[in-house]
């Protein structure tokens, strides 16, 4: 079956790493998922945001994220890439797999080919592409009007966001997909979007030129991973409904299938903890859900950590599920 996931920071790193247990072979039996990520590269913020500033590169931290993720966890070249220098002049802060990724594109001129090569030093279970390779920035537009440039001061803002947009980088590049990215799209069993931070990892794959189009023309499943959380300074007071409204409206219109949403009880502590950053859980608006001409499939996907993430195995085994009724539906 084939998975095309599509996003970008923790949430999407999650997602695949669940789904690598179903990407590799063992003795007894083929893989029974084949992997593709197709990652945002609007990020400007930390190691990768210094990076693009000084090396005028795409933004290789979400792209790190996913090559480990996909990765031998155990294997020591893994462990390599997640390095982040603590001390050092010009170093310190910095991941040893963002200077990786950036010097590889500087030997090689192309950072998708970066990217390749890295899938095969770490020997990942799948493909990883960047959404485009062209260097653009994340551009919003807040209930005010205001307009605000930069995923970081985009995440900082406290109004409602209205809407964001691909603004042009200092090259003139037009934002359009990579012809493998595409292709992987049109043969998908099943096309994920999120979870992660709605305005800046999810919707700005769907900004690139042709990518909204390849996922209405795939026979694919299309589906949804609802946020657990409101993400402070994006999307306070959402509920589920309001994430898919806005996957539409920068999509051009509908394009999704399924929403997948979680039924797993967040502890009260952990929920007062996070009250306090004014993030709360996402509403499951379910009944708003059907009237947008989506189906609902709800799992225990709240993991157990310091923190309110999907866990992997969970959300995983529902992808495949998901996958399995895409391949139904292609008649594979």
């Amino acid at each position: 079956m084939r998975v095309v996931s599509i996003g970008g920071g923790t949430g999407l790193s999650a997602l695949l790493h669940g789904l690598k247990r179903y990407s590799r072979s063992t003795d007894s039996s083929p893989p029974l998922v084949d992997v593709t990520a197709i990652v945002t590269v609007t990020d400007d913020g930390g190691s990768s945001g210094r990076l693009r500033r000084d090396f005028d590169v795409l933004p290789p931290g979400d792209i790190r994220n996913c090559l480990v993720a996909l990765s031998e966890d155990s294997t020591l070249l893994a462990r390599l890439f997640q390095y982040r220098f603590s001390a050092g002049r010009g170093l310190k802060g910095h991941s040893f797999g963002n200077l990786f990724l950036m010097a590889l594109t500087q030997i090689m001129g192309d950072f998708p080919d970066a990217v390749k090569v890295s899938s095969e030093v770490l020997n990942i279970a799948g493909h990883i592409y960047p959404a485009t390779d062209a260097n653009v920035a994340l551009e919003a537009t807040l209930e005010d009007g205001a307009k605000v440039t930069g995923e970081t001061r985009i995440s900082r803002s406290r109004q409602r966001i209205r809407s964001v947009r691909l603004a042009t980088g200092r090259n003139g590049q037009r934002a359009r997909p990579l012809p493998d990215a595409l292709a992987a799209i049109a043969d998908a069993d099943l096309i994920t979007l999120g979870p992660g931070s709605l305005f800046t990892s999810v919707v700005p794959n769907l900004l690139v030129h042709g990518i909204p189009a390849a996922i209405r023309r795939s026979k694919a499943v299309k589906a949804y991973f609802v946020n657990l959380m409101w993400q402070p300074g994006e999307t306070n007071n959402f509920r589920a409904s309001d994430h898919i409204r806005a996957i539409h409206q920068h999509a051009g219109g509908k394009l999704l299938d399924y929403a997948v949403v979680n039924i797993r009880p967040i502890a009260p502590a952990m929920k007062k903890r996070y009250a306090r950053e004014s993030a709360l859980p996402v509403e499951n608006d379910i009944d708003a859900i059907f009237k947008m001409g989506l189906k609902v499939m709800a799992g225990k996907l709240a993991g157990n950590g310091e923190k309110i993430r999907h866990d992997p195995e969970a959300t995983a085994e529902v992808a495949v599920r998901l996958a399995q009724e895409g391949r139904r539906r292609r008649g594979m």
